[in-house]
């Protein structure tokens, strides 16, 4: 029974990923999600609550996915930066649930994701402080610009970007995303601290 039931739930947010990345949750429908999964669309209530409560559960899902193909390492981040792109390049779906996540669950953290981003501005914040990154930015603005550049540059807009340009614009836009990342964080980087937002 235990196994049935993760099967079912495993199933169900496959389906719901693709239906909330496509339409959000105002625009996602559980019979949809109910019909693509193959069971009936109680099945969502009973394993998850409510359709706010299986977004979570998806997001946090896609978090979890992205932390493991893309570890931070802020002695590198350089390397994470290219680890994103080539995630978000191939989930761009994932990409979009995240745009949902914010402008329909803005505020709403997930333990997950929170304690991920907590430990990366610690480590962050020590690296800075061990002077082996650059400290110009504070941890949260320089995770939020590495995070946003990776992500963006690696999104087609609607459409994959790989149906967009061809393999080499692709490998192109990841070289400059790494090389832009380890110029902006190499220690004595050009810039000095935000007034009145960090100190070393």
């Amino acid at each position: 029974m235990a196994r049935d039931s993760r099967t079912t739930k495993s199933s169900l947010l496959r389906a719901a990923t693709d239906e909330f990345a496509a339409y959000g949750i105002a625009g996602a429908r559980v019979d949809r999600i109910a019909a693509a999964a193959g069971y009936n669309k109680n099945l969502i209530y009973v394993h998850f609550g409510s359709k706010e409560q299986l977004f979570d559960a998806v997001y946090e899902a896609a978090v979890q996915e992205i932390l493991e193909a893309a570890p931070f390492d802020a002695e590198d981040l350089p390397g994470y930066a290219g680890a994103l792109f080539d995630f978000h390049h191939a989930h761009p779906h994932l990409m979009r649930l995240s745009r949902w996540h914010s402008l329909e669950r803005h505020g709403v953290l997930l333990p997950v994701a929170e304690k991920a981003n907590s430990a990366k501005l610690r480590a962050l914040a020590a690296a800075q402080g061990e002077g082996k990154v650059d400290a110009g930015l504070p941890p949260h603005l320089l995770l939020a610009l590495l995070v946003a550049l990776a992500g963006t540059w690696a999104e087609g807009g609607p459409e994959p970007l790989g149906e967009l340009v061809g393999a080499a614009e692709i490998a192109a836009r990841r070289h400059a995303v790494v090389v832009s990342v380890g110029r902006l964080t190499r220690p004595g980087a050009p810039g000095r601290p935000l007034p009145g937002t960090f100190t070393s």
